[in-house]
């Protein structure tokens, strides 16, 4: 009798926790009518891409009379091709503002951006840059809720979430874990002088975990990074089909200068389905790079569905069942709300079922000699269909081909002696895999 009622009282108090968690509709609809905005918190500093000292600072968005004492939180990251944005851009302000009025605490942050020359070398150090300052800015959050709780924050519902460059961001915030994994871009050197992956940007010695994240057209490095047996952390996209700045599939991630092959969400949503990590995709058929982004009826109606579905994925994580006030699924053609003419697209086809990605593709490439003085030779392993581009060290291409062959040598009389790196995109294999070369 004893255990029973023991069991009795821990599911009363599940029960009540979900109640209040989630009760009246808090986190799927817009309960709260007002917002109140706190600017210009500073949670850290670091170096520039230059070597001066930025502050860094978050804008907060909760919502206004709100008492819930420990609330989730998501750490909003604008985009700007790592060389401008703001935390004030439009679609920072409208996810953040929609979220709060929902019940969310969420926090846009200002990140380092900027570099130069603009190459793929220096592309991945503000990468890794903006990397160290989201886990600033979680490690922020983290000590506050231990110290003085100015904020109110549930540490174990901390959402990431961006837009093109910040969905990057957030991306290898989560899934890449290990400075080994960079070693095809940055030696361990090169790292040691950014700072390693966790950076100096503040607040050291709190944690960097994360419930999920929100990758809005964003992209990473390899599929392969996300692994589960490391971590599972869930993943919700939208992207566009007809992205030529961060390609849905795998492509040259291309602001306008190509910079390097990048993973976008199709392929890690197959890469999830794959390990059996959890993951939604929604895809916007035909639409381009962050169609939400703008002020048009158009841009508004993928606004609004980006929030519908991320809002589905959320109130599902933090294990909410109640049903929301507004239709329960806003791509139905009855919903107007959210018009398909402008936002055509369907998360139901995204569903995890037969993929093309295997756990580990075991496809890999041989280059002989290294160093080399006057011929490399590279045996592609029976590919026959590739492209081959070699950069230096800046970033410059120094070669290209298109190749039918599995076996390429490549006079190298010509090159200035020093490092440069090869980097082959396999259409047969739908990898691209990177080596580095010494010239002698």
């Amino acid at each position: 009798m004893k255990k029973l009622f023991t069991l009795f009282l821990s599911l009363s108090a599940v029960y009540a926790q979900s109640q209040t968690l989630c009760d009246n509709g808090r986190f799927a609809d817009e309960i709260f009518e007002n917002v109140t905005v706190t600017p210009n918190v500073q949670y850290g500093q670091n170096a520039s891409w230059t070597g001066a000292n930025t502050n860094l600072f978050f804008d907060f968005y909760e919502p206004q009379g709100d008492d819930m004492e420990a609330r989730p939180l998501i750490i909003w990251v604008h985009g700007g091709s790592f060389l401008g944005g703001s935390r004030t851009d439009q679609d920072m302000v409208a996810l953040s503002t929609r979220f709060a009025k929902r019940g969310y605490a969420c926090a846009s942050i200002s990140y380092r951006t900027g570099f130069f020359p603009i190459d793929s070398t220096n592309a991945v150090r503000a990468v890794v840059r903006a990397v160290q300052d989201l886990k600033g800015a979680i490690r922020y959050f983290y000590k506050d809720a231990a110290t003085d709780d100015t904020y109110k924050i549930d540490t174990t519902r901390i959402f990431i979430g961006g837009t093109s460059a910040g969905a990057i961001t957030c991306l290898h915030v989560a899934y890449l874990t290990d400075e080994c994994q960079l070693f095809d871009y940055l030696n361990a050197s090169q790292q040691a002088a950014l700072g390693g992956l966790e950076g100096n940007s503040g607040n050291p010695g709190y944690s960097t975990d994360v419930k999920g994240v929100l990758n809005g057209a964003g992209a990473l490095a390899r599929y392969a990074w996300m692994d589960q047996t490391v971590l599972n952390i869930p993943l919700a996209s939208t992207h566009g089909t007809a992205d030529n700045v961060v390609t849905y599939n795998r492509g040259l991630v291309n602001p306008g200068i190509p910079l390097m092959y990048l993973d976008g969400s199709r392929m890690l949503h197959e890469r999830a389905c794959a390990i059996g990590m959890e993951n939604q995709l929604y895809t916007f058929n035909g639409a381009g790079h962050v169609p939400y982004i703008g002020t048009n009826a158009t841009a508004q109606a993928y606004m609004d569905t980006t929030v519908h579905f991320y809002r589905d994925f959320l109130v599902q994580q933090l294990g909410c069942t109640q049903a929301p006030l507004q239709p329960a699924n806003p791509w139905a053609q009855t919903a107007t709300l959210y018009p398909l003419q402008y936002c055509d697209g369907s998360p139901v086809n995204e569903a995890c079922g037969p993929v093309s990605i295997n756990n580990e593709n075991q496809w890999e490439w041989v280059m002989y000699p290294n160093p080399a003085t006057n011929q490399v030779r590279l045996d592609l392993t029976n590919e026959t269909n590739a492209n081959i581009v070699i950069t230096d060290i800046s970033g410059r291409v120094v070669y290209r081909i298109n190749t039918q062959e599995s076996i390429v040598d490549i006079d190298v009389t010509g090159f200035t002696a020093g490092t440069y790196i090869v980097q082959i995109y396999s259409a047969g294999q739908g990898l691209m895999q990177s080596k580095k070369l010494i010239v002698d």
